[in-house]
């Protein structure tokens, strides 16, 4: 995450697709899931955590599908509470 910090603090666009259009957010929702099924260890949510700080929009949507619906299609839950608190305050 060092790297993800740096990249951040140096002005990268923390919505940059990179021209895949999978934002940063959503490829952390992905990778986390992933790590848990692949390795039977619990959900971890450090990186998406970080990255809604930064100000990531968990309403940016891929394929049609908003992030917050997409982590809450795949079972993670914890990604879901934590991006739902905010867009619950806002009223979105």
């Amino acid at each position: 995450m060092a790297q993800l910090r740096a990249l951040l603090d140096a002005g990268a666009d923390v919505e940059d697709d990179k021209g895949d259009g999978c934002t940063l957010l959503q490829h952390a929702v992905d990778v986390e899931y992933d790590g848990h099924l692949q390795s039977g260890e619990p959900l971890q949510v450090a990186v998406t955590a970080f990255l809604l700080e930064r100000g990531a929009d968990p309403l940016c949507r891929y394929n049609g599908v908003a992030v917050v619906d997409e982590a809450a299609g795949r079972g993670h839950w914890s990604a879901v509470e934590l991006m739902r608190a905010p867009i619950d305050q806002d009223g979105r």
